[in-house]
């Protein structure tokens, strides 16, 4: 894939102006290296990709068949993410050596701080509602808890302590960061063999990729209705977690 892509891009003319055509030709043939070569022009991700086409051409696929079926608002949907002028600066520019690094610290570092920023916005999210039904020293941050049979896991919240808690809360945002959207449930199953029976957990998650992760959110829903997990929110289900932690703490007695 990428040696066709590379190939496909060495083809490309320079020229002055870049428009549909252009668009046209780099989605002919082999639909998926041309896609390839739009995300490169746009820096985007695949799963934002998918996100921003998802976006723009509402229901039904964003593969060959909807561009082949769809062609004329496939187009528009590129177009609207700026793609011929994208293509223009990107076959003009004129690179430095610097660039290299800068490209290197960008794909190493660049992504991962994005995704800790996502995150920790949440977890300031989940952390203030906590703090205001609990009180500040009604909790603990990102720690190991101590469970049944002295089993242990991490977690992002811990009520009333790490020691014995009655509720944990575990924090996942994710927003085009799919290769770690399964993580969730690696984190989520070690808690819950760690976890007292008695011992509510809470998921609070977030971020548009999981519009193209159903299948792993099935399986926490799943997780869900098998009683393994007590509750998933949003933070567009704000006042239901908020109300859900005063019944906990009334239940638990905290």
């Amino acid at each position: 894939m990428a040696t066709a892509a590379i190939a496909k891009l060495t083809d490309l003319p320079s020229k002055d102006k870049y428009g549909r055509d252009d668009i046209v030709d780099l989605l002919d043939g082999k639909f998926d290296v041309g896609l390839l070569c739009a995300r490169l022009f746009l820096a985007l991700s695949k799963d934002k990709m998918e996100e921003e086409l998802r976006r723009a051409l509402g229901s039904g696929g964003i593969g060959v068949q909807r561009f082949k079926t769809d062609r004329d608002a496939y187009l528009t949907a590129l177009e609207a993410l700026h793609l011929p002028q994208a293509m223009k600066r990107a076959i003009h520019y004129q690179p430095v050596w610097s660039d290299i690094f800068i490209e290197r610290l960008r794909a190493g570092r660049g992504s991962a701080i994005q995704g800790q920023k996502r995150g920790r916005g949440l977890e300031d999210f989940a952390e203030a509602l906590v703090k205001e039904v609990f009180g500040a020293d009604g909790y603990q941050l990102r720690g190991t808890f101590m469970g049944k049979e002295s089993k242990t896991a991490k977690c992002d919240i811990s009520i009333p302590n790490l020691q014995r808690p009655s509720i944990i809360i575990e924090v996942k945002a994710y927003d085009a960061t799919g290769s770690k959207m399964t993580d969730i449930l690696g984190d989520l199953e070690a808690i819950i063999a760690a976890k007292r029976r008695d011992t509510a957990l809470l998921l609070v998650t977030d971020g548009t990729t999981w519009e193209a992760r159903l299948s792993d959110l099935r399986k926490i829903v799943h997780l869900q209705n098998e009683g393994d997990l007590t509750r998933i929110y949003t933070t567009k289900m704000r006042e239901q977690f908020l109300d859900d932690l005063r019944t906990f703490k009334q239940e638990f007695g905290i």
